[in-house]
C-alpha cells in the first residue's frame, strides 16, 4: 500500500496550485517509483456542486457525494506505486466543509450525523494520510484569490476564520509528526519554497 500525502487548508489558500507544482516537479517515473499521483478536488464534475449553490436543500447530497469521492480516490492512490497527493480529501471534507455549512445552517444536526456516520465508516475501511500539509495564508491573500477564481465555491471569503478554528479543534487531535503547517501568503505560483519544506520533511 502506497503512502498518501493530503494538502488542507481553507478555500483559496491554494491547495490546487501547490498540488499541481509538486505534480510538475515531480511526475511519476515509469522507470522507477519516484514521483506523485496525484488527485483533485472536482468541483465542476461533481453532480450536486452547482445545484447546491444555487439551493441548500442538496446539501447533503453533495457532501455525502463528496465523502464518498474522496474515499474512492483514496483507494486508487493507495494502490499506486508512488506517493498519493491529494488536494483537500476525505478528512478536510467532513472536518472541514461539512461542519462549515452545519454551522452556517445548509445542513441540520441529524445531516450531520449522517455524514459523521459515512465518514466513520470510509475511515475505518481506510487508514488516514501518513501526512497532512495545512496550508496558511493572510485572510486578505485568500480573498483576493476567491475573487478571481474561476470555480464554484460555496465556501466565502467571510468563512475563512471559522473554517480554520474547525480545521485547528481536528488537527489538534493528531500526532505532531502528522501534520506540517505552511504559511503561503507570500509563495510564487511555482511554490518552490513550500515544495522545499516539503521535501525536507518527507526526507527527514
Amino acid at each position: 500500500m502506497g503512502k498518501l500525502i493530503a494538502v488542507v487548508g481553507a478555500s483559496g489558500v491554494g491547495k490546487t496550485t501547490l498540488v499541481r507544482a509538486l505534480a510538475r516537479a515531480f511526475p511519476p517515473v515509469l522507470s522507477s517509483v519516484e514521483g506523485f499521483q496525484t488527485a483533485y478536488e472536482g468541483h465542476a464534475e461533481r453532480p450536486f456542486q452547482a445545484l447546491f449553490k444555487e439551493d441548500p436543500r442538496y446539501a447533503l447530497a453533495n457532501q455525502i457525494d463528496y465523502l464518498l469521492e474522496c474515499a474512492e480516490q483514496e483507494k486508487h492512490l493507495r494502490a499506486s506505486p508512488y506517493i498519493g497527493l491529494m488536494d483537500g480529501g476525505l478528512d478536510l471534507d467532513f472536518h472541514g466543509f461539512t461542519h462549515l455549512f452545519h454551522q452556517r445552517g445548509f445542513l441540520t444536526d441529524a445531516e450531520l450525523g449522517l455524514c459523521r456516520r459515512v465518514y466513520k465508516m470510509l475511515r475505518e475501511t481506510l487508514p488516514p494520510p501518513e501526512l497532512f500539509v495545512r496550508l496558511c495564508a493572510e485572510k486578505s491573500t485568500i480573498a483576493s484569490r476567491l475573487a478571481t477564481r474561476d470555480r464554484i465555491n460555496i465556501a466565502r471569503a467571510e468563512d475563512t476564520a471559522l473554517f480554520n478554528s474547525l480545521l485547528d479543534g481536528w488537527l489538534v487531535s493528531l500526532p505532531p509528526h502528522q501534520v506540517l503547517e505552511i504559511d503561503v501568503s507570500h509563495e510564487t505560483l511555482e511554490y518552490e519554497e513550500s515544495i522545499g519544506i516539503i521535501l525536507n520533511h518527507l526526507r527527514a
